[in-house]
């Protein structure tokens, strides 16, 4: 990891977008401004509201939103198309302005401090965003460049291996597959190693390798402090990699909780029985928990744990005298809650 001291600073960098650096500002390893404590929320929004204008009307597309990642969390911050993740995103790194509300990016205030703020973030978007005449390793230089890093402290052979990119270092995007130039796009916002990654889609298009390999390098960049927010389609990798969740649609967090407490939310399980002999009929002692036949030798059990819990309804299966050949238990997950929630606010606000 690169060092530097914290009274460091950078003066008369260039903005260009994203590759903006804070002037006059403390920084630490990598060139990423760091409040003078770090704060308890790596980012903080409070009534955030986005209104886009046009010839169509306006569109409201971030709805007084309030959100609070913890620092060093993996956050995923989940929604259909169209609900307000990016713009959400856009504004942190500040590519979008906001209509009201206040947002700190590592206790910067995105409008008091915009440099700051920018550069103690960054985001891979969802964009293949690439300049086709610039290398791997001539747009990672570049990038650190930009972000006012030292040659003699940058990371780029690091960050190209942890990757999987060494062996293209110096092969034009043009020729890269999809799946190496999303990965090139992670490359370029670690250069100045922000205390906040913000991956906006980052395996879509990638193989279940470089997938895994990209999870394990960002599982390190956390545990290593950085705080990373999510934004994904695969409720999957949100569900195993993150620790806090959020679930937004039409410009409302829905939800924002521990993991574990929102796959809690709801109570319903699913017991499956296979059995050693075929049964005729359900027997009277699991016609109460609804039990049912799903072939001869499928028993079913559908319940809540908080009304039967599952000792008593395998203490009524053995009292019925089945045979049990084997026993499984299929749980609620992500993706039931996901589509839970987005429904009833759909229904709420008279939507299809």
């Amino acid at each position: 990891m690169i060092r530097m001291t914290p009274t460091q600073s950078i003066r008369n960098a260039p903005v260009t977008g994203m590759s903006a650096k804070l002037a006059d500002h403390p920084v630490s390893p990598g060139g990423a401004p760091r409040a003078e404590s770090e704060p308890a929320f790596a980012v903080e929004v409070k009534g955030l509201t986005k209104v886009y204008g046009g010839q169509g009307g306006e569109r409201l597309a971030l709805d007084r939103v309030d959100l609070e990642i913890p620092r060093g969390s993996l956050f995923a911050l989940l929604g259909p198309n169209g609900a307000g993740k990016s713009t959400l995103i856009n504004i942190l790194a500040g590519l979008v302005l906001k209509t009201a509300g206040t947002a700190r990016v590592w206790g910067i205030d995105i409008d008091r401090d915009p440099r700051g703020a920018r550069a103690a973030i960054g985001v891979v978007p969802q964009e293949l965003n690439i300049d086709p005449f610039f290398t791997p390793r001539a747009l990672l230089e570049i990038q650190a460049g930009m972000y006012g890093v030292p040659k003699a402290e940058r990371r780029t052979a690091e960050i190209l291996a942890a990757l999987g990119l060494a062996d293209q270092a110096d092969v034009y995007p043009r020729r890269l597959s999809g799946g190496m130039r999303r990965r090139l796009l992670v490359a370029k916002a670690m250069v100045h190693d922000p205390p906040v990654l913000v991956l906006d889609e980052p395996t879509a298009g990638v193989d279940i390798e470089l997938r895994q390999q990209l999870w394990a390098y960002v599982r390190r960049l956390n545990r290593n402090g950085t705080t990373v927010l999510l934004t994904t389609h695969y409720l999957e990798e949100a569900e195993q990699i993150c620790d806090r969740i959020a679930i937004i649609d039409r410009g409302r967090v829905l939800c924002c909780e521990d993991k574990t407490a929102l796959l809690q939310r709801i109570d319903a399980k699913e017991l499956t029985v296979r059995l050693a002999a075929d049964a005729a009929a359900v027997p009277g002692a699991l016609m109460r928990f609804g039990a049912a036949l799903k072939g001869p030798r499928t028993l079913t059990v559908h319940y809540r744990p908080s009304a039967a819990p599952m000792a008593e309804i395998l203490a009524a299966i053995q009292a019925s005298g089945l045979p049990v050949a084997d026993v499984t238990t299929t749980e609620s997950d992500l993706e039931d809650i996901f589509l839970q929630l987005t429904r009833a606010a759909r229904r709420e606000a008279g939507a299809p």
